[in-house]
């Protein structure tokens, strides 16, 4: 069963296979991260990490069983209790559920271990599957904006405060618009 994983430097060749097996999939609907980004990968993994020991950012890997990267889902600009929320699904995971599964649970971390009380996120408008799983996850439309010359929509979910119990029925039912764990807990 697919698991949650806080980003670690010992996930740097599994990451890396995910991202050079993904690129092409990725690059259709976001924009693509360069070459500069697999020739400087060690030294760019390095970066993420200082910037999640100072508190800054929350990188998390979904992993199969065998330790194969089926998904990133990034915290990041974390400050004042908010942070921006971004994730990438493999394509030979993709529309099983995953990237909603994740990003639900990557929603519980950031209330419960990293103490936020807002996400932020954005989708562009032809990116249908990305906007179902914010709308999965809770996420409302708080207006439009642009990623990278191309049409999208911001959206953002309040989070529970630490030890509260959302409301019922709440997330997911939204008009239009070590922290590891497995999938589905």
């Amino acid at each position: 069963m697919p698991r949650i994983e806080r980003l670690r430097a010992d996930h740097a060749p599994a990451l890396l296979a995910f991202e050079r097996e993904n690129r092409a999939y990725f690059a259709a609907t976001i924009p693509d991260r360069g070459d500069t980004f697999f020739d400087r990968f060690d030294a760019l993994l390095g970066e993420r990490l200082d910037e999640q020991a100072a508190g800054l950012a929350h990188f998390h890997l979904v992993a199969d069983d065998d330790g194969t990267v089926l998904a990133r889902v990034n915290l990041v600009d974390v400050a004042h209790g908010s942070a921006d929320l971004g994730y990438r699904v493999a394509e030979r995971a993709a529309g099983r559920g995953l990237a909603t599964a994740a990003v639900r649970k990557v929603c519980a971390l950031a209330a419960s271990a990293y103490g936020l009380r807002v996400l932020r996120a954005a989708a562009t408008t032809d990116n249908a599957a990305s906007r179902k799983v914010l709308a999965r996850a809770g996420f409302l439309v708080t207006g439009r904006t642009e990623l990278n010359g191309r049409p999208a929509l911001r959206f953002a979910r309040e989070l529970p405060a630490a030890g509260a119990v959302p409301a019922a029925g709440r997330a997911g039912r939204q008009e239009s618009g070590s922290t590891a764990g497995l999938i589905g807990d």
